[in-house]
């Protein structure tokens, strides 16, 4: 997979910030902007002023609100949208994909009521094979991603040579890649851990301090691992940079959305409170409801999306989850 054209749909944080990558990479990207005013300014002043502000874009990008432009030759088309919303807009957008480009998600969440991971929604939708099919995972907090810190991550795809291709598409010098065939791990790893994320921002919100993120740090990755492996997932995955590392990123960052949303949730605002104050999207505030739905449905055990999805929810407080979790019955640290 040579140096070639990149379709970036999401000219939100993230997305934006993954449009420096690969045109610092050699690509030349197309970013797709849901508002057309948005995509006018990016190309007039050279930065997204809305979500990277300060952050000069290099040359390589151009922005458009017109979905046939963006796709016309692009051989490799990102998604970076909200998750929740993927469905909907990819079947508008999958009539003008090229027919083998390769589609690749940097979404982490779960839908709500299919429980599909996000692959699963674009092979429904486009009907692209797994080998067109790739996902990067991994600690890749947009912020310093845009200021070219140095980071890592994972780009996973069933076919092995399709990822080490991917890989060389997103190698520059600030972003290295590792390849992975697990993508089902890598999912899961990156959805569960906004859920963890927003655990231990209550309880960063509640006052307690690092005992006690640790705790809940640790066993939330234990969850992750025990739905990932029902699965089919390689345990080994969730030790690495699209389980642990993303993990330790969200959980302890303040520029984790979901890290920021909990510690709210912490303090005592509402979900409708936290949400009405902020345009950015933290993703396990709908995750937390799919993930317990989807363990339950394969019968893993995962008490952090359980309370978790109650707080948000409203059923219960940040407080009554600390009490809950620590007053359930003890047991071997390992089954």
């Amino acid at each position: 997979m040579s140096r070639g054209k990149v379709a970036v749909f999401g000219a939100g944080s993230w997305g934006t910030a993954f449009s420096i990558v690969l045109a610092d990479a050699g690509n030349d990207v197309t970013l797709w902007a849901r508002r057309e005013e948005l995509a006018i300014t990016i190309n007039g002043q050279h930065e997204n002023p809305d979500y990277q502000p300060g952050v000069q874009l290099p040359a390589a990008i151009s922005a458009t609100h017109d979905v046939e432009k963006a796709l016309h030759g692009a051989d490799l088309v990102v998604l970076a949208t909200p998750s929740q919303g993927l469905r909907a807009q990819l079947t508008q957008w999958a009539p003008f994909i090229e027919q083998n480009a390769v589609i690749v998600s940097l979404m982490k969440g779960v839908e709500l009521g299919t429980l599909d991971r996000m692959s699963q929604v674009i092979h429904q939708v486009t009907g692209a094979g797994p080998e067109r099919i790739a996902v990067v995972s991994g600690p890749n907090l947009s912020a310093e991603i845009a200021r070219r810190e140095p980071a890592a991550s994972v780009v996973a795809c069933a076919d092995e040579d399709v990822a080490r291709r991917l890989q060389g598409r997103i190698h520059s010098p600030a972003f290295r890649p590792y390849t992975s065939v697990d993508v089902v791990g890598c999912e899961l790893g990156g959805a569960y851990k906004n859920v963890v994320g927003l655990a231990v921002g209550m309880a960063v919100g509640r006052g307690f301090g690092d005992n006690t993120t640790a705790s809940v740090i640790t066993r939330g990755l234990a969850e992750t691992a025990r739905l990932a492996m029902q699965l089919g997932a390689n345990p080994m995955t969730l030790m690495g940079l699209a389980g642990l590392g993303d993990l330790v990123a969200t959980c302890s960052s303040p520029l984790s959305r979901n890290r920021s949303f909990g510690e709210k949730l912490g303090r005592g605002m509402t979900t409708e409170e936290i949400v009405a104050s902020t345009r950015q999207v933290a993703e396990g505030v709908k995750s937390c409801s799919s993930l317990r739905a989807l363990a339950e449905q394969v019968g893993v055990d995962a008490p952090v999306a359980m309370y978790v999805d109650d707080v948000v929810a409203g059923r219960i407080t940040a407080q009554d989850m600390m009490d809950a979790v620590m007053a359930r019955d003890t047991k071997a640290e390992i089954d």
